[in-house]
């Protein structure tokens, strides 16, 4: 008697992003980590214009002028926000490595605190900017 020849059926070797409900933990993980990546563009901001200020007078206004512009502004207000996220992220992984605020009520608190401190924050870093000018 022959062997019975059953079809393969494709199935996932691992849970994918379908599976998974998210959540908001899962969700400032993922800030997190774009954040952290996006750290690096800022920093590349920083370097610019460290470059153009040692370069002399005429490099360093045009750099002056294109973080007074509209766009620059908006660059450097995101990079604030991107700045105070992922610094709060990283605050909510310290006191998780303490073993702290591991239950499903207070991991909630602190991921929501994340997006919305870092809001809050960057709001008043520039508001603060604005008023000291």
């Amino acid at each position: 008697m022959a062997p019975t020849v059953r079809p393969t059926v494709a199935q996932p070797l691992s849970p994918h992003l379908q599976i998974y409900r998210w959540t908001w933990t899962m969700a400032m993980s993922v800030f997190h980590r774009i954040t952290g990546t996006a750290l690096y563009a800022g920093i590349a901001l920083v370097a610019i214009w460290l470059v153009a200020l040692a370069s002399g007078p005429a490099a360093y206004d045009w750099v002056a002028w294109f973080f007074g512009s509209i766009v620059g502004r908006l660059v450097l207000f995101v990079y604030t926000w991107i700045l105070m996220h992922h610094m709060l992220g990283g605050l909510r992984h310290f006191i998780w490595d303490f073993g702290h605020g591991l239950d499903r009520e207070r991991r909630l608190w602190l991921s929501r605190g994340t997006l919305i401190g870092s809001t809050l924050l960057t709001i008043l870093i520039w508001a603060l900017a604005l008023v000291l000018r």
